[in-house]
């Protein structure tokens, strides 16, 4: 299918909110206490439900790559079995990304149904600062999680959301212990989403910002960015690698190849745009190359807005 872009973006990564419902309370994307559990109570889709809707936009869109999310995917309890019918449907990649706190007991099933790369949510270093940005404890368990994960061999990268005032000191230990296990880390600028849709410029520690505190302990290029990339990244000295998503200061909006697909199975063609498309496995292609056109007609062009959707609906 052609879609009708005159910025000739096409979609060619699929992301899948699977649930709601998440066990950390990260800053950034809820205000829930520690006491708090975001949960979902509407049951579950199955991975029929999901796999039926994937197998008709990968027809009419030659997908590239799913990347599955919540929520927390890991609390999806058909995981497995989805990523296996991904398998067989003929996705190049599936791919995920989680806050790693479960990981560790489930690597195995997800190797052996096929999950090829797994990119962990890590704001912290240390069990304090965790602590204030996920309002959990147990730093531990995620970095279990991401030993466990790598000796799968399963593809590791690391996203660190940073945020002013909350959690800038822990830039230069999180790259440290990324170089330690040779893995990608990407530092994310706070996105203007949910509780933080009008307030995200006073917690913004800038893509510079970011910059200025690695080169103190390191010297590095910058590298060509890759076509729809999110990232842009650079190379240090020693050869290790490390990006920055910067959707306020550098958005790539202008080449997105993105569409998310939510809990309840509606589709959105941009992360700014908070009006669902809702899709049925039943509707025709024509049908559906309409709705596959009007979400082509959410994206935005040079500037991400954000919106009112918590990232815990839509997807990290």
């Amino acid at each position: 299918m052609k879609l009708n872009d005159p910025y000739g973006r096409k979609f060619k990564t699929l992301r899948v909110s699977l649930l709601n419902t998440c066990n950390l309370n990260c800053f950034y994307c809820t205000m829930g206490s520690e006491e708090d559990i975001n949960f979902d109570h509407r049951p579950q889709k199955s991975a029929g439900f999901f796999s039926r809707i994937i197998s008709r936009l990968h027809e009419n869109l030659d997908l590239e790559t799913i990347r599955l999310t919540g929520g927390e995917p890991l609390l999806y309890r058909e995981l497995p079995e989805l990523v296996r019918n991904l398998k067989l449907i003929g996705i190049p990649k599936i791919s995920m990304t989680s806050n790693g706190y479960l990981l560790a007991r489930q690597v195995a099933a997800l190797y052996e149904a096929g999950l090829q790369s797994i990119n962990v949510s890590l704001d912290a270093m240390d069990e304090a600062s965790f602590y204030k940005m996920a309002k959990r404890k147990h730093l531990d368990r995620v970095l279990n999680g991401i030993e466990t994960a790598i000796n799968a061999g399963i593809e590791v990268k690391l996203n660190a959301v940073i945020m002013k005032g909350m959690n800038e000191d822990q830039i230069i230990p999180l790259l440290d212990y990324a170089f330690s296990k040779n893995i990608p880390i990407r530092f994310l600028e706070v996105m203007s989403m949910g509780h933080l849709h009008h307030e995200s410029d006073k917690y913004l520690f800038s893509q510079q910002e970011l910059l200025d505190t690695i080169a103190t302990k390191y010297n590095f290029k910058r590298l060509p960015r890759t076509v729809s990339a999110t990232s842009n990244y650079w190379q240090i000295t020693a050869g290790n690698t490390f990006g920055i998503i910067a959707n306020n200061s550098e958005p790539f909006c202008s080449d997105c190849s993105r569409l998310r697909l939510d809990a309840e199975g509606n589709m959105y063609g941009c992360l700014s745009n908070s009006n669902p498309i809702e899709l049925n496995p039943a509707d025709n292609d024509c049908v559906l190359q309409e709705k596959l056109q009007l979400a082509m007609s959410q994206k935005q062009l040079h500037h991400f807005v954000g919106s009112e959707l918590s990232m815990l609906q839509i997807g990290g």
